[in-house]
């Protein structure tokens, strides 16, 4: 017979009520939004007039999730980008020339005299002074390799070490590429990913396409040009030796050496060595802050070995110029004037202050390992955005209206019980976008407009076979009970299929396939519930209240 405990009941109307509560805030988006933005920024900076203002626009004690609109409902900017892996090769060239050098130099009674000879960028080439002392040379050399920690180069080195005559060849094994792709192509997501979180936006989707490219879609943001002044610059720091000034890009600077501009000074150039004393890779922390004249600066401090190496370095060199270098300028070039120990220490110029607190984020977020190519890039403007709301509000209200007109027409007052459902369906689906902060997209509005069609089919194979029990001449509480009892394996096998179909194409798919399968996979696990539990429990609670004799489905 027709029975549902008393805990079952107020469960379920209980998580009708949650989800109606959760899904509520999207009603009232913009002032929830903005609500949400004034907590946000009052816990950073303190509060104001007009913060507060902003946040008594909703109620602190109801909740304030919204679902996250994507790139194509709120408008934004897209931009795919290559990642230029070649550059890594010849910054490790370039890198590992001070320690090519130091292990021929404790060598030099064999191989002579060490020079470095001009090389493409992917190879080192060093002339010794004694051909006889070639195999000691590779030798030695040799001995710099180190083992590739991945799968695929297991068992190789990272350098191929070759001699000719008198001159030995240093490159990167096929496989040390390889692996260095795919490291740095990681890199660049990661820290692109920190420096978008930096500035606050709202659910960007970061994601590898192919071998190396990053697809790029930020909502809320202004321009593709803003996006690509936060991600674009390298933000490559390093402190140089510097052994001379002039005023020309000309100047031969010799092997090894390298002719970089002055930032701030015009026809101002530095030569300097090409290998540095610290890089930014080992900077812990950067923040804005002010020299002593009142001038907007970046302070930084570096990790233990930067330290180190920082503070050595000063000691070693008192009295003589040494460059802070950003993306190939020189920004400073001050005078070592005594032991600087701690890695701590200020980068001056000529910054305003949002200049300072962007160079700041940057360097915080870490370098990226190589440069960027921008392939594609577009600005999606909120009006298109609009345009996409309105056609999805659209498409979902001429959905509704006709599935709850068919009911109401096909099943009477049942199906008056499943259009309730349905309204309930679609709160609890806001409900669940809003509580996992997923991200809404027109895909994502499909699958919605997909559920609320698929919403009633559990409803319809149950009142299906109601009418086939009440053809047997069952009474009418028994007939419901067996319509509910034997449509319940149709109606989960239908859904757990179509379930695993939602399941596959988010773990395969991206972006736009992934907000479909979400609206899909959340949508049908909330049609079910309310298919199986809110209907029968509305039909129970209306035969216990009339008992009616025959029934009309």
């Amino acid at each position: 017979m027709l029975q549902i405990d008393l805990w079952k009941r107020v469960l379920i109307w209980l998580a009708c009520a949650t989800g109606v509560l959760l899904a509520l805030p999207n009603g009232f988006y913009s002032r929830v939004e903005m609500h949400n933005d004034a907590v946000a920024a009052i816990e950073i900076g303190g509060e104001t007039e007009a913060l507060a203002a902003d946040a008594a626009r909703w109620p602190n004690w109801m909740p304030s999730g919204l679902v996250n609109l994507g790139l194509d409902l709120r408008g934004g900017a897209h931009l795919l980008a290559e990642v230029r892996v070649a550059d890594v090769y010849a910054a490790r060239m370039e890198g590992m020339w001070p320690e090519i050098r130091d292990v021929l130099r404790d060598e030099r009674a064999t191989v002579g005299t060490i020079r470095l000879q001009p090389s493409a960028p992917d190879e080192l080439r060093v002339r010794i002074g004694n051909p006889d002392g070639m195999a000691r040379a590779l030798e030695v050399v040799r001995g710099l390799a180190r083992p590739i920690q991945t799968l695929s180069g297991a068992g190789s080195t990272d350098l191929t070490v070759s001699g000719a005559d008198d001159i030995v060849t240093v490159r990167l094994s096929d496989a040390e590429k390889l692996a260095s792709d795919d490291r740095t192509v990681q890199q660049a997501l990661e820290i692109i990913r920190r420096r978008i979180d930096e500035v606050g936006t709202r659910e960007p989707t970061i994601q590898r396409q192919g071998v190396d490219r990053i697809l790029i879609q930020v909502p809320g943001i202004g321009s593709a040009a803003e996006l690509k002044a936060i991600i674009g610059t390298t933000a490559q720091l390093t402190f140089q030796p510097v052994i001379g000034r002039g005023s020309s890009a000309d100047t031969n600077p010799g092997i090894g050496n390298e002719v970089l501009p002055s930032l701030d000074e015009a026809d101002v150039f530095y030569t300097l060595e090409s290998a540095p004393v610290v890089t930014g890779e080992e900077l812990v922390d950067a923040q804005p802050s002010f020299d002593q004249n009142g001038r907007p600066a970046v302070s930084f401090r570096f990790n233990p070995t930067g330290a180190r190496k920082f503070g050595d370095y000063t000691a070693e060199n008192i009295g003589n110029p040494f460059a802070i270098v950003l993306d190939q300028e020189v920004i400073s070039a001050p005078v070592i004037q005594s032991h600087i120990p701690g890695g701590s220490g200020i980068i001056t110029g000529n910054f305003s202050v949002e200049e300072s607190t962007n160079l700041a984020v940057l360097l915080r977020a870490g370098a990226l390992p190589a440069g960027l190519e921008f392939l594609e890039e577009r600005t999606i403007g909120p009006e298109l955005g609009q345009d996409s709301i309105e056609a999805g509000q659209i498409a979902t209200i001429v959905a509704f209206v006709a599935v709850l007109g068919f009911m109401a027409l096909s099943y009477g007052l049942f199906g008056l019980f499943a259009n309730v459902a349905l309204i309930l369906n679609i709160a609890l689906i806001f409900g669940l976008l809003s509580l996992i902060g997923a991200t809404l997209t027109l895909p994502g509005i499909a699958g919605i407009v997909l559920t609320v069609g698929m919403a009633v089919d559990a409803n319809v194979l149950v009142f299906e076979r109601i009418r086939e029990e009440l053809r047997t001449a069952k009474g009418p509480a028994r007939a419901i009970d067996l319509g509910y009892e034997k449509a319940l394996s149709a109606i989960l096998d239908a859904n757990i299929t179509t379930f695993i179909t939602a399941v596959i194409l988010f773990a395969m798919g991206s972006g736009p396939v992934r907000g479909f399968a979400i609206t899909l996979g959340l949508g049908i696990l909330t049609s079910v519930f309310t298919a199986i539990f809110v209907t029968r429990l509305m039909i129970v609670m209306w035969f216990e209240r009339r008992r009616p004799k025959t029934i009309e489905v």
